[in-house]
């Protein structure tokens, strides 16, 4: 575990730079420390290499005072690993364990752990307390059910929070639900408000299906901006027949196939899952989609889904750039790129436009006025650009080099 005190002490020791009489010292527990120091020390010592350390370390844990661990334990700023430790001995007094339970900052597997090894049924009921934290960590309704110890109520919470989010058959509600538990609410925002939810079955969508796609999402409602949405991409929006969806797939795989030496089995899934949804539900991802979904759509060629993807508030200049490049997206999509004012500061997205033969010819003339003289000698000689972007470079130049 990492060690989170500032104390250069404990870092020194833990760090194994300090004295050997200071690492015994500690090891005893005579140094002069806070008790959340000392403790990070002395569960760090516990596993150490060293035998004399090591054994040092057990003994003075075992010899501490319960009153001056416990609020060590309840502190927001206890120590993961101090945390950890207290979670996992099974031979702890159930006031110690009661406060690693009820400390937010105790990491969930150190409770399924807990679960586990637990010998009083109160514990394991007051785990089974935290619905939220079961749904996080499934592995620890698991191990209260198995656990011999568990008390008929502590295996009724577990159950019945096991059947209800994890073995019945699960809407979007549902599923919104959870994710909302795990703190995921761009997630829940987008399950809820996607077309393909209303009816999964329907869509062709299983729930594990609705579940990838969210964990893609990044962007909460709050966070987009949609007003670039206007009348004039309404034609936009219609539904796809299976061709023109199948066509939208094969084109996808073969930029990608293109661009990657292999496309992997995940990419293709992803992929996959993404072409069976509707325009306006592509947009939403879009829109609010992580990098992996951004990739994807902005090879789109629906024009409104690709311009989701250039709105996407977390789409980041490097993605940009590479979109700046890409001879297969729409004339639209590099025309907002050269109008966008963040972007045009960039030199590298510039260069790029002007040298894509898809650029529109009066974008590409107003950013070739900013490129530096050996851009310009390069697009000059340009076979791929159109002509009339070598000619407007070549007269640049004499402009600049006074040779007319």
């Amino acid at each position: 575990m990492e060690i989170t005190s500032s104390n250069p002490v404990v870092r020194a020791i833990t760090g194994g730079t300090a004295p050997r009489p200071a690492q015994v010292a500690a090891s005893r527990g005579v140094l002069p420390l806070p008790q959340a120091d000392l403790l990070e020390i002395l569960v760090h010592l516990v596993s150490s290499d060293d035998a004399e350390l090591r054994e040092n370390a057990a003994a003075t844990l075992r010899d501490q005072d319960n009153g001056a661990i416990i609020p060590v334990l309840s502190s927001p700023e206890a120590p993961t690993s101090v945390l950890v430790h207290f979670a996992t001995q099974p031979e702890m007094p159930a006031a110690l364990h009661e406060a690693v339970i009820a400390n937010n900052l105790t990491p969930s597997n150190a409770i399924a752990k807990l679960a586990r090894i637990a010998t009083t049924g109160s514990l394991l009921e007051l785990i089974s307390l935290n619905q939220q934290l079961l749904i996080r960590e499934p592995a620890i309704i698991d191990a209260i059910i198995a656990n011999p110890n568990r008390t008929a109520e502590a295996e009724r919470r577990a159950s019945e929070t096991k059947r209800e989010f994890f073995e019945k058959e699960r809407g979007a509600e549902q599923i919104a639900s959870e994710l909302r538990a795990q703190g995921k609410e761009a997630a829940a925002e987008f399950i809820e408000k996607s077309e393909f939810a209303e009816h999964l079955d329907e869509a062709g969508f299983s729930t594990d299906d609705a579940l990838f796609l969210a964990s893609h999402i990044e962007v909460l409602d709050k966070d987009t901006d949609d007003s670039w949405l206007g009348l004039e991409f309404i034609e936009e929006i219609y539904e796809e027949t299976e061709a023109q969806r199948k066509a939208t797939l094969d084109k996808i795989l073969g930029e990608i196939a293109n661009e990657e030496e292999e496309v992997t089995g995940d990419r293709i899934s992803m992929i996959n899952r993404v072409m069976k949804m509707g325009v306006k539900d592509r947009v939403k991802l879009g829109m609010k989609g992580d990098r992996e979904a951004r990739n994807i759509l902005i090879r789109d060629p629906n024009k409104l889904v690709s311009s989701a993807v250039i709105n996407n508030p977390k789409i980041t200049e490097q993605e940009v750039e590479m979109v700046a490049t890409m001879k297969s997206v729409s004339e639209d999509i590099l025309r907002q790129i050269a109008m966008n004012r963040q972007w045009g500061r960039s030199y590298t997205i510039s260069l790029n436009l002007a040298k894509n033969p898809r650029t529109p010819l009066a974008n590409s003339m107003t950013i070739m006025s900013k490129l530096q003289l050996r851009d310009l000698v390069g697009l000059s000689k340009d076979r791929n650009v159109p002509e009339a972007v070598r000619r407007h470079a070549t007269r640049l130049l004499a402009a600049r080099t006074g040779k007319g």
